[in-house]
């Protein structure tokens, strides 16, 4: 299906800042399609009747006036979580030529809500159909056509009541082109809904009607007393007052003179609001008020930091632990007479710091995700600053990791090391050469690292086999990359002389057992 941004760049005349405003309305209209009890359909003029296909009816003439509308594209479609549907179907997409949508025709043309006309039968129930004419400053962008179901239709109650007033009063506003609210700051991430909790304010900021829902939300905060008449902002107040300094906005913004949302929190529940002024002709008129309980959602994401701050905390310990752990090595090392203990201490030095690399990284991230990129220089670093003073060699990378889930940055991490020392001890022992460490990621039926260490050094020996090699570090490397993290390890001679090791991991790991809490 296309986007909205798709459509109206292929279809329409409008600019970026038209595109940017309806994509601001498409990104509340939520709202509107719930307080109309009706879905929601966008359509903007076609900028050429050429776009018009063979189905969208017959051909008019053309009235020759400029700015004549050829046709319509519906770029957007919202249905009501309040009420039944009018259109299961999908109209995204659709085309139709002038004339086969009177009521958008006529609101495009005399600029104004039209609400005249029988309701329609066409797919077998009855619909009420209305058109809100979508203006930004002066220029008019498009016809919102609104679609009420009436098969289940009744005597309204008083928040169905409330609820179409506050629609309409939207709708007037949209035609007016004072919403989406210019300005208005960014929603948060899960706004508050119809649903939630609603409530009408008058121009003075008192309450006209509150729903069930809102007055429950209420409750928990502590006002048992009926919402009507009172002054929203003075209650809320009243309840926040914990003998620190409010915010100065919050009065005027739950008085109903500002756009905004807050959070108010007291005695343990939390409170989500979002304030929409309704400003009706250029008078004020009042405000919708829409609130919701967020006491759970908070106090779950209070749990998920301190979560996160005690496992980077631990990863913070562990790293001090190994790095503790690779200093007493040090000095054993230090203090053995016997050459290969010596050799052997310093590898489980290096094996250990690879680890510890890994997480003094992961202390530092919200989550379980690694830039490894910044881990390969580090452990090539090292590498380089372990290799004997014959060798001579400077390691480098090239390609980036990416980012790595922490199960696969720390045995890479170690089998890295374990490449790149075997091929400073053998490749390239007491010579000259090249050392190079290549990264690639690449996505097919799921997403893979390659990493390919390659030298120019002596090469492999004729009778090398990886399966059989008793070499302590490959085996580790092996053990690693092919039993671990289930991916493929090649050891290959190169043309030109040297080795090229290959190596090739999924990232995303099949987790065993039962999932992380």
């Amino acid at each position: 299906m296309p986007t909205l941004t798709d459509l109206v760049r292929d279809y329409t005349d409008l600019t970026d800042a038209d595109l940017e405003w309806l994509h601001a309305l498409v990104s509340d209209w939520q709202l509107l399609a719930d307080l109309s009890f009706a879905d929601l359909l966008l359509w903007v003029p076609l900028r050429s009747p050429d776009a018009l296909p063979a189905d969208a009816g017959p051909r008019r003439r053309d009235p020759g006036v400029p700015g004549a509308v050829h046709g319509w594209v519906a770029i957007a479609q919202m249905r009501p979580t309040t009420g039944p549907t009018a259109y299961p179907e999908d109209l995204v997409g659709k085309i139709v030529r002038t004339g086969r949508r009177g009521l958008i025709d006529v609101a495009w043309r005399e600029r104004r809500i039209v609400r005249e006309g029988d309701p329609e039968w066409g797919s077998g129930i009855p619909v009420r159909e209305e058109s809100i004419p979508v203006r930004r400053g002066v220029k008019l962008l498009g016809i919102i056509q609104r679609s009420t179901n009436l098969s289940s239709a009744r005597t309204p109650s008083r928040l169905e009541l409330t609820y179409l007033q506050s629609a309409s009063d939207l709708a007037q506003m949209i035609s007016e082109g004072r919403f989406p609210i210019p300005g208005e700051e960014p929603n948060l991430v899960r706004s508050p809904r119809v649903g939630d909790g609603l409530i009408r304010l008058d121009r003075a900021g008192r309450v006209a009607y509150a729903s069930p829902n809102a007055q429950s939300a209420y409750r928990r905060l502590g006002f048992p007393a009926d919402l009507v008449g009172e002054s929203l902002g003075a209650v809320t107040n009243r309840l926040c007052d914990t003998g620190e300094p409010l915010e100065e906005a919050l009065t005027a913004v739950l008085s109903g003179r500002a756009p905004r949302e807050v959070e108010v929190e007291t005695r343990g529940s939390v409170m989500q609001l979002r304030t929409i002024p309704l400003v009706v002709g250029g008078t004020r008129i009042g405000a919708i008020v829409l609130c919701r309980d967020v006491t759970e959602l908070r106090w779950r994401d209070r749990e998920l930091m301190t979560k996160d701050a005690t496992i980077r905390e631990i990863h913070h310990r562990v790293k001090n632990n190994l790095q503790t752990v690779a200093a007493l090595l040090r000095l054993q090392a230090r203090r053995l007479q016997i050459p290969e203990g010596r050799a052997a201490l310093d590898e489980a030095v290096r094996r250990v710091g690879s680890i510890a690399i890994v997480h003094e990284t992961l202390s530092m991230t919200p989550d379980e995700l690694i830039d490894f990129d910044d881990i390969a220089d580090r452990v090539i670093m090292m590498a380089g600053e372990v290799s004997t003073p014959e060798t001579r060699v400077i390691p480098k990378r090239t390609g980036s990791f990416g980012v790595l889930p922490a199960e696969v940055a720390t045995p890479l991490a170690m089998a890295l090391t374990e490449l790149l020392q075997n091929a400073l001890e053998h490749g390239l022992s007491n010579r000259f050469g090249t050392l190079e460490v290549v990264a690639h990621r690449y996505e097919q039926d799921a997403e893979r690292l390659t990493v390919v260490v390659s030298d120019d050094g002596v090469g492999l020996p004729a009778d090398f086999d990886v399966e059989s090699t008793e070499s302590l570090g490959l085996q580790i490397v092996r053990t690693l990359i092919v039993g671990e993290l289930g991916g493929r390890l090649d050891f290959r001679r190169r043309p030109s002389g040297g080795t090229e090791v290959v190596v090739d991991v999924p990232i995303v790991q099949e987790r065993s057992g039962p999932p992380r809490p």
